[in-house]
């Protein structure tokens, strides 16, 4: 006779799996299976699994090792790197969400404390259903699939605020100003103490650890330190997710940071699964009758305002109306970090049990819906807006190109290769515009003097902007089938009179890019064959003539300007070009005030940096003579390691530079 506890496990783990499996063959976020999986087995359906305690524990240690793995990934230095985003477009989404969500609910009848809660659970949207579903369409760098993916994880750090917030809501009785102002002063102390800790203590902990080799060891030391963060701020009056997250923060600035990832997602891959499955548990089928048309009217209400909400933010930050309209619609479900905070409120007895029947359905609705939702988010687009409206926020657009572009080059994607491209282009005296999206990429190239355009190259509007009707050629270097698709389909749709060359990964796509009209289709690793095929010939003595005495020179000459790169300073999701560890190019203008005005060119010391190009007026010189004497409004393009950029920037603009001192400072790629 198996006992209760564990056959209640086996239970558990049988319908999971099959779950699971369902759930992933249907492209679905396994998430949902985990939902599914309590509401049948749990007390209000089949009842094969009690409700108890011990569960109730183990998934609240599943909330903790999320808010963990979430601080891991967004460490104080990076928060302060993406502040204009994390204070900006996501906060912003968050709180008016929040606000009209809650005002909504007050109007409804609720009590402001339920009002606020359901108001902070429709705020939140899943980055597992959206990311999946993007990649999905090929459409994860569009500018609206970076958007919607950002915003959606920069919810989970605007979020951790409602991790305080909501238990007070349950503890406080009449004026909540006290209890709110304590908790938060609480919240700040354990911040303090945290970052003391992570300062001083967790560093030369984990480097004792790490010398030991031992794995063993570092996953209990993991443990140790996420869960005595969590005491913390637990023995505060506060939540324990609210600790872990300050944990993995602090842990997100040292270089065992992906260690630590790696060695405790499979602990909250599991608890984190029965943290969902509890959730399941509260879902009461029996009422289902009910309760469903009310549900699937929230689910529709939250899917409706939140797209309409984050329409007018994004829109109103600058972006086209097209774009704004697909983000808001990729935003508009609901989320995963929603079902946490609905279990903390419940716990704090905030919400009362009928209404967090509607909530945690309506959000479930909404995550079913979602994946179709935003499948036709280019549809909803172009009945809803006609004659797309160009961005305009702050770096250099695809509009801002030049007028009258003739006989030019379009490259699509500055990154690695596109940034080779156009040095080669740049020998060659042969004119050309690139499109990136990543605006810090484009700030700082176009401040070297490159003629590098922000930009989404799979829209129209923008391929017309720069000129693609009347270039000689357009190249695709990015790794982006889908972009690459919808390109090929503008260019033959247009007959516009150009050639189009096509960069992919392996030659799998070769017949479908040429038949949709590609001139031609370069798979990386068929070049990188040809290469290594061109130097067994030369190790093997076979003469070379003419070919391999170029390719002998270029081989001579690659090395060193192939890793001479402008790299972000934000994190753009899925660009695999973005390598941050390496050295970099990167564009510091002088400005008034500046120690290095007036100096001579060949007299400055960069330190371990060496110069690149210097542009003034406009013009880019790539050789400039040693005898120049530097001016205001100068732009010095440096080559280096991130940390001697830094110095060397610091001594170019030292004494005055400290106004415009934002405008051409390093940001420090984050690890």
């Amino acid at each position: 006779m198996i006992p209760p506890v564990q056959a209640h496990v086996l239970i558990l783990l049988i319908f999971s799996v099959i779950a699971v499996v369902a759930l992933q063959r249907m492209r679905m976020p396994s998430s949902l299976g985990y939902l599914l999986v309590g509401a049948l087995v749990g007390p209000h359906a089949f009842g094969l699994v009690p409700d108890v305690e011990h569960n109730r524990v183990l998934a609240e240690f599943g909330i903790v090792f999320l808010l963990f793995t979430i601080g891991l990934n967004f460490s104080l230095p990076q928060i302060l790197a993406m502040r204009n985003l994390v204070f900006g477009l996501g906060t912003a989404q968050v709180v008016l969400t929040t606000l009209i969500v809650g005002v909504g609910a007050w109007l409804l009848g609720h009590s402001p404390e339920t009002a606020f809660v359901i108001g902070a659970v429709v705020a939140q949207s899943s980055t597992t259903v959206i990311s999946k579903q993007l990649i999905e369409q090929g459409e994860d760098q569009s500018r609206h699939g970076r958007l919607g993916v950002a915003m959606s994880v920069f919810q989970d750090i605007t979020a951790v605020p409602f991790v305080v917030v909501i238990p007070v809501l349950g503890m406080a009785s009449g004026s909540i100003a006290a209890p709110l102002g304590l908790a938060l002063l609480k919240a700040a102390a354990a911040f303090a103490l945290v970052y003391l800790a992570g300062r001083w203590l967790l560093r030369p902990l984990f480097h004792e650890v790490a010398a030991r080799r031992s794995a063993e060891l570092f996953t209990l030391t993991v443990l140790l330190v996420s869960l005595v963060a969590a005491a913390i701020t637990q023995s505060l009056g506060l939540s324990m997710a609210l600790g872990a997250f300050l944990a993995g923060m602090m842990l997100g600035e040292t270089e065992f940071r992906h260690q630590i990832e790696s060695t405790i997602r499979p602990i909250r891959d599991v608890l984190l699964g029965l943290f969902f499955v509890t959730i399941g548990m509260l879902l009461d089928v029996s009422v289902l009758p009910e309760l469903w048309h009310l549900a699937l009217a929230g689910a529709a209400a939250m899917l409706i305002a939140k797209a309409v909400l984050v329409f007018f933010i994004v829109h109103f930050a600058g972006v086209n109306r097209a774009t704004a309209v697909r983000t808001g619609v990729v935003l508009a479900v609901g989320g995963e970090f929603g079902f946490a905070l609905l279990a903390i409120a419940l716990d704090s007895q905030v919400l009362a049990a009928e209404v967090a029947q509607v909530v945690l359905m309506a959000v479930l609705f909404s995550m079913l819906i979602a994946p179709f939702f935003i499948r036709y988010n280019a549809a909803v687009a172009r009945r809803l807006v006609r004659g797309p409206v160009l961005a305009t926020n702050g770096v250099a657009h695809a509009e801002d190109a030049p007028p009258d572009q003739r006989d030019h080059v379009v490259i699509c994607g500055y990154g690695r290769i596109g940034q080779n491209l156009a040095r080669f282009m740049e020998a060659e005296r042969i004119p050309f515009i690139a499109l990136d999206m990543d605006p810090a990429r484009v700030r700082d190239a176009h401040a070297a003097g490159m003629p590098v355009f922000y930009g989404d190259s799979s829209e129209r509007d923008i391929l017309e902007a720069v000129g693609a009707d009347s270039a000689r050629l357009i190249v695709i270097s990015h790794d982006d089938l889908g972009a690459a698709r919808k390109v090929l389909q503008h260019v033959r749709s247009s007959r516009w009179p150009v050639k189009v060359m096509v960069r992919t990964r392996d030659e799998a796509p070769l017949a479908e890019l040429l038949e949709l009209g590609a001139t031609e289709v370069v798979a990386e690793t068929v070049e990188a064959s040809l290469m290594i095929a061109a130097h067994v010939l030369l190790m093997a003595e076979v003469p070379t003539k003419r070919v391999l005495r170029r390719i002998r020179a270029a081989q001579a000459n690659r090395y060193q300007y192939l890793h001479e790169l402008y790299r972000s300073d934000e994190p753009v999701l899925g660009d695999a070009d973005q390598d941050t560890g390496h050295d970099r190019l990167h564009a510091v203008e002088l400005v008034a005030g500046s120690v290095a005005v007036g100096q001579v060119l060949g007299e400055l010391d960069l330190g371990d940096c060496r110069l690149q190009a210097l542009v003034r007026a406009g013009e880019r010189m790539l050789h400039p003579p040693p005898g120049l004497r530097l001016e205001v409004g100068d732009t010095l393009v440096l080559f280096g390691m991130p940390d001697g950029l830094d110095k060397a920037e610091v001594a170019l603009l030292a004494q005055g530079a400290s106004t415009e001192r934002e405008s051409a400072s390093v940001r420090k790629p984050i690890p």
